[in-house]
């Protein structure tokens, strides 16, 4: 996932992360009853699996209707944190293009929030498609967002250095389904 040197802790490992997925779910279904019409958007790449995981839970756990799905490509960040355009890019998908979300609520979703650029630019697109109310849905909120925006469920707040790379590793991406932290060598970071 991530070829910079350093330490490597996981802060969270499958059957952690389960019961942080089950939690999510109980929070996210509290937004979302009584609503006919609900949309999860997963936030390429990470966002799309664990948008899948929590609508699994949703639908299993706590009997709502299963809801549309759909996923986002947005980029701005390399995962190693390189920046790698100046403004977040959305790409959009043609089948999307048509897409009525009038009467729908979203759940965005998405792996890691930290300034908040990709989402913000996701809820700016979907509020083009006039839905009744968008929600945000992360597993690990860094807690430093740049944005005048929150998530609404969150899985982990995680208060780290600024330096410190925060990895979800989320199937099919990589193996194993953990939170890692990277702390780079201190070579790297005067860099």
């Amino acid at each position: 996932m991530n070829t910079v040197s350093g330490s490597r802790t996981c802060l969270y490992d499958t059957a952690s992360l389960d019961a942080v997925m089950d939690r999510m779910a109980q929070q996210a279904v509290s937004l979302l009853q009584g609503h006919d019409r609900v949309a999860l958007v997963g936030v390429l790449r990470r966002g799309a699996p664990l948008a899948d995981r929590l609508t699994q839970r949703l639908v299993l756990h706590h009997g709502l209707a299963p809801p549309l799905r759909l996923d986002l490509s947005v980029k701005r960040y390399a995962d190693d944190l390189t920046l790698l355009f100046p403004d977040t890019q959305l790409g959009e998908d043609p089948r999307h293009a048509a897409l009525d979300l009038s009467h729908h609520i979203l759940l965005v979703v998405d792996d890691v929030l930290y300034t908040g650029h990709s989402v913000l630019k996701v809820v700016d697109w979907l509020t083009l498609k006039r839905p009744v109310a968008i929600r945000i849905a992360v597993l690990a909120d860094r807690c430093v967002t740049t944005l005048p925006l929150h998530a609404d469920v969150v899985g982990l707040r995680l208060e780290v250095a600024p330096t410190d790379i925060v990895e979800c590793h989320v199937p099919p991406y990589e193996p194993d389904f953990s939170v890692q932290l990277l702390q780079p060598s201190p070579v790297l970071r005067m860099a």
